[in-house]
């Protein structure tokens, strides 16, 4: 009987941030099925808790955020057809970080391979410390993948950088991704993770119904054409301006007080 593998993803809520903590550090926190359906399983909770304004992503140990799926896992997804199909089983950990409506910010480290890697451009902002390693190199095998890695990163890096990081299949270092604004901020090791908690508690005192919106807006403007977006952008921007948080923002800024945003 073959051994079980174990690992999991946690889920903690802090204030009003959730974290989502891949737990698999002697495997450098390869995601299994059992991690997939933990990942999925957060999704709806993260979306509906009004309590929720944002998300954390990282990963634990010192070896890496993720190094993608456990190929030794695999099979545990069924048939190819079923494993094509992983979308609408939710089954699938990346496409669940893109799903998340609320701002995610991530923290790599470390090794961050296939999955990892399309987890991260799932993410809307990257942190990542010098020894971060970004590596897509299913090319290498015999494939691609399948999680946004040939789109995501497209549209993140750009189709060159994106050739280069999908066809060479060589490890990209953090200094390189940064230029290619695949990552945002660059930090020391010892500071990535806390410089990440900082980006999403921001994030979290902000108006949340304006900061979703905004997350809405800039995927948006990745899918059409620019002046489709400007009139798009509008339209978003008069919505935002009838909420209460907007009208609580406006009597902050004339007392000269911080806004206590509610989400309506």
């Amino acid at each position: 009987m073959a051994t079980p593998l174990t690992g999991q993803v946690d889920f903690e809520v802090h204030g009003k941030v959730a974290h989502l903590i891949l737990n698999r550090p002697e495997k450098i926190n390869a995601m299994t099925v059992t991690m997939d359906e933990q990942m999925n399983s957060y999704i709806y909770e993260i979306n509906n808790n009004l309590e929720i304004r944002s998300v954390l992503l990282y990963g634990k140990g010192e070896k890496g955020f993720c190094a993608g799926s456990d190929l030794t896992d695999l099979g545990e997804y069924g048939s190819n057809w079923e494993y094509r199909n992983r979308f609408d089983r939710n089954l699938d950990y990346a496409r669940a970080i893109w799903l998340i409506k609320k701002p995610v910010v991530a923290s790599l480290h470390g090794w961050v391979i296939g999955g990892g890697l399309e987890m991260a451009c799932a993410s809307d902002i990257c942190v990542a410390s010098p020894d971060a390693k970004f590596l897509a190199g299913e090319i290498r095998w015999g494939w691609h993948g399948g999680s946004g890695q040939t789109q995501l990163l497209s549209h993140r890096v750009g189709p060159g950088n994106a050739s280069l990081f999908l066809l060479h299949g060589e490890p990209v270092l953090a200094a390189d991704a940064l230029r290619m604004g695949l990552i945002q901020e660059l930090v020391p090791r010892e500071e990535v993770l806390n410089r990440a908690i900082v980006i999403a508690e921001s994030i979290a005192e902000k108006a949340p119904i304006a900061a979703q919106m905004t997350k809405h807006m800039v995927r948006i403007s990745q899918s059409i054409p620019l002046e489709t977006g400007l009139l798009y952008e509008n339209d978003s921007f008069a919505y935002c301006m009838t909420t209460e948080d907007a009208a609580e923002g406006q009597r902050a800024f004339a007392e000269k007080r911080k806004p206590e945003f509610k989400g309506r």
